[in-house]
């Protein structure tokens, strides 16, 4: 398993989420079964790295926001077409 502390995001919409990116960061969101969904964002380099493993995409990662431990497993990621830049990540608790 994979741990990672994460910032819950403070603001959404396009504007705040291009502000992140030029930060060297990127929104994400948690989708939860009966309860709100949680707004992240994430560091580009750490993720980045982390992505490079080829077992990113099957193991459990543990995002730990406000001291609270969610296991999660990723949905899908957007890139961007020509960098190699994530755009955005979606999970889902598990």
């Amino acid at each position: 398993m994979i741990i990672i502390n994460v910032v819950r995001r403070k603001k959404e919409g396009t504007s705040s989420s291009r502000r992140l990116r030029l930060k060297n960061k990127f929104p994400a969101v948690i989708y939860r079964h009966l309860e709100p969904n949680i707004c992240i964002e994430l560091d580009h380099n750490e993720i980045f790295k982390i992505i490079s493993n080829s077992n990113f995409y099957e193991k459990e990662l543990i995002f730990i926001i406000d001291k609270i431990e969610h296991k999660v497993k990723i949905k899908s990621i957007q890139r961007h077409v020509f960098k190699s830049k994530i755009l955005h990540m979606d999970f889902f608790k598990i």
